[in-house]
């Protein structure tokens, strides 16, 4: 397998002319499109124990004690309430919970066109004179059991953190990279607020193949993704790893570099 065929795809929102669409319903899913608040919402499919997970990430990262997801799914958040955590986070989560954007969260766990997570445009089924836009992000819960590695990397590449990166490119429309080497704007972003919860940071937007492990007859196929925790007057740089079965989590096979709209 080529180099670059080793590299797979994180998120991706595809170009104009082959747009992916989702039909968004709002009976079943409740966005107040006349208001400033509601605009993250859950939908139905996913669990209490999947909402709560997402909850206490976003809670961690961004310092903000009053952020849960209520009865009807959508995300409260109020960045008045808020000790440590990440500045950028809480900027980032306020302007998409506050903005124009109509942005649904879905569970995707197990499907294997979704390693992690995706954001994806989305349609309305009905009332389609809105003039918000709508996102669905589509998050694959099960890929995150699958993670091993040391723990400080761990910590910056949960739920949270994925939820966070489909925001951004919803947000502020950043990219992510063609090639191999770099972290691309949307990760550079995510970056900064790594170091401000005092976490690594991500070296590399691509994952490659665990070293020696070419394609073969098993029944795993290991990868890795670096973290790198910059030297400081006191500390030595540091270099963290998160490694996963890619047969299990899926995007082996995934020769697409990731494009934005």
């Amino acid at each position: 397998m080529s180099p670059a065929a080793q590299r797979i795809l994180f998120s991706t929102i595809q170009r104009t002319n082959s747009l992916v669409f989702l039909i968004l319903c709002v009976t079943s899913v409740s966005i107040q499109a006349k208001s400033s608040s509601g605009r993250v919402v859950c939908r139905e499919d996913i669990s209490l124990e999947h909402r709560n997970k997402l909850s206490s990430s976003l809670r961690q990262i961004t310092g903000v004690a009053d952020l849960f997801f209520d009865d009807n799914g959508a995300l409260n958040f109020n960045p008045s309430v808020a000790s440590g955590g990440s500045v950028t986070a809480r900027s980032l989560l306020q302007k998409a919970v506050f903005g124009s954007n109509a942005i649904v969260i879905e569970d995707a766990s197990a499907r294997s066109d979704v390693v992690f997570a995706r954001v994806v445009p989305a349609i309305w089924r009905h009332h389609a004179g809105l003039n918000a836009r709508a996102f669905v992000v589509l998050i694959d819960f099960a890929d995150f059991n699958h993670l091993i590695g040391d723990d400080p990397a761990l910590r910056a590449f949960d739920v949270g953190w994925a939820l966070l990166h489909e925001l951004d490119h919803v947000v502020e429309n950043s990219a992510d990279p063609n090639s191999a080497g770099t972290v691309g704007e949307c990760e550079a972003h995510l970056n900064r607020m790594r170091q401000e919860c005092g976490l690594p940071q991500r070296a590399d937007y691509f994952h490659t193949l665990w070293p020696a492990a070419g394609i073969n007859d098993f029944k795993t196929q290991f990868v890795r993704l670096s973290f790198v925790q910059p030297a400081d007057a006191e500390n030595p740089k540091k270099q963290y790893w998160l490694i996963w079965d890619a047969r299990l989590v899926g995007g082996i096979e995934e020769t697409r570099v990731a494009t934005l709209r």
